[in-house]
This record gives structure tokens, C-alpha cells and sequence, in this order.
């Protein structure tokens, strides 16, 4: 049975997550740098690693593998995990792809460089209801086609 990751530091979209595994019956792993609260449930687990720059990552990164499912605003851990056969949705309902993630890589580093040289400040919108809504479809397709095995 597949394995729902969740990338938990600053996720806006946990709740939507629990959802949708509840109506598969799927599990939940939460990776955090600090405990939060969580559902009381058998499904959702939270797992709190050191609160070292990476760490909630490399934890995704060294368990999800074929059939799981990781959500996670974190393109570089998007693209380890679509590596070793995950598939990976973002924050705002857009699966990373192995088609899609070279470029979501390149933009990530062209911002980075930008936002070093004082071009670009802030950072990304707030999550709206149609993000909500698109991340809830999403993942309940991704889910529906890891069941089918495909």
C-alpha cells in the first residue's frame, strides 16, 4: 500500500493531505524539524528529525521509493524523490514530473541568483481556495493511479 510523505515544516496543505488518505485508507507520514499537531490516528504519523537544514528531506528522500507519494514545496527534494520512483505534488496541486523537473530546477536556481542580487524580493502568494481545490483533485488522481498501479 502506498505511503503518503508530507514535507510538514510550512505546509499549508496537511489537512487537505489527511483527507484523501482517509478516503483511500492510506497512511501518512509527516516529516517536521519541531513537533505540531497532529489527528489523533492509527494513519498519520509524525516523525520530528533534528532540526538541521535538511533533515526532514533527507528523511523523505532515504524512505519514499515506488508507489509513494511525497507532497512538498521542495523542489530539490522533489526531484531525489522522482529519482527513486515517487510521485511528488507540490504545494499548489502541480505534480513534479520527470518531464517537468529540469526546469522547475533551473527556475529555482535563476530565482535564487535573482533574489541574491536584489532583484527579486518576497517570496511565492498565499495559497488560495482554487490551489486548495486543485492540490484536493490532484492528489486524489495521483492516488487513484497508484492504486491501478500505474
Amino acid at each position: 500500500m502506498p505511503v503518503i510523505y508530507i514535507d510538514a515544516d510550512g505546509c499549508p496543505v496537511k489537512e487537505e493531505t489527511y483527507r484523501v488518505a482517509k478516503r483511500y485508507g492510506l497512511k501518512v507520514v509527516l516529516a517536521a524539524n519541531s513537533w505540531m499537531r497532529v489527528p489523533a490516528s492509527g494513519s498519520i504519523e509524525l516523525v520530528v528529525v533534528g532540526d538541521g537544514m535538511d533533515e526532514a528531506d533527507d528523511w523523505i528522500a532515504e524512505r519514499a521509493g515506488t508507489g509513494d507519494i511525497v507532497v512538498t514545496g521542495d523542489i530539490p527534494l522533489a526531484a531525489r524523490c522522482l529519482e527513486k520512483g515517487a510521485r511528488v505534488l507540490g504545494l499548489r496541486g502541480k505534480p513534479f514530473t520527470e518531464e517537468s523537473i529540469g526546469d522547475a530546477l533551473a527556475s529555482r536556481e535563476l530565482l535564487s541568483h535573482l533574489r541574491e542580487a536584489g532583484a527579486v524580493t518576497g517570496g511565492p502568494s498565499a495559497i488560495t481556495k482554487k490551489d486548495r481545490s486543485r492540490f484536493l483533485e490532484s492528489l486524489d488522481n495521483i492516488v487513484q493511479s497508484v492504486l491501478r498501479g500505474n
